[in-house]
């Protein structure tokens, strides 16, 4: 005999209660990139492209290196950069040795399935002058990062405009 609606929806209810008893946390990181980071060390890979990512001398600069830099202060992490090509900084990711990519990739990237990638947090003109939207990379199924992340940049593009 099916249930009645109310008899499913406290039934939801208590495994959500149950669940979070248990210390389950919904998203989750599998590798737990979220907690590692806080208050600790970004693991940052970055890609020189115009103004979101420029190298000049010994430190980073560009619009996407501040976003990062503030989003790790608001986590009360320190940030390591390392600059390379986006194959070189995707297998860091997939290596597990970086928690993030920037460059001005678009949602357009090739690397989608050796990375996951943040919603759209902006918008940029191509040289053909198509409009592509802006994506940072990230570790494959690392959830609660990617969220915590998406929050950051959101809210970071709505009072600042970072990205575009």
């Amino acid at each position: 005999m099916p249930r009645s609606r109310p008899a499913a929806v406290v039934a939801a209810a208590l495994s959500v209660l149950l669940l979070a008893g248990c210390g389950i946390r919904i998203p989750t990181d599998p590798q737990g990139t979220l907690d590692r980071v806080e208050g600790g060390v970004l693991h940052a890979g970055i890609s020189p492209n115009g103004d979101f990512v420029r190298i000049d001398g010994d430190l980073p600069s560009g619009s996407e290196v501040d976003a990062l830099t503030d989003f790790a202060a608001s986590m009360d992490a320190e940030v390591d950069w390392t600059v390379g090509s986006e194959e070189a900084l995707v297998r860091g990711l997939e290596n597990g040795d970086l928690d993030v990519v920037a460059g001005g990739v678009t949602d357009e990237t090739p690397w989608t399935e050796r990375a996951g990638m943040t919603r759209p947090y902006g918008e940029v003109t191509l040289d053909d002058g198509s409009a592509a939207k802006l994506v940072m990379l990230v570790p494959l199924g690392e959830n609660a990062f990617v969220s915590r992340l998406e929050t950051f940049l959101t809210d970071e593009a709505a009072t600042e405009g970072v990205g575009g």
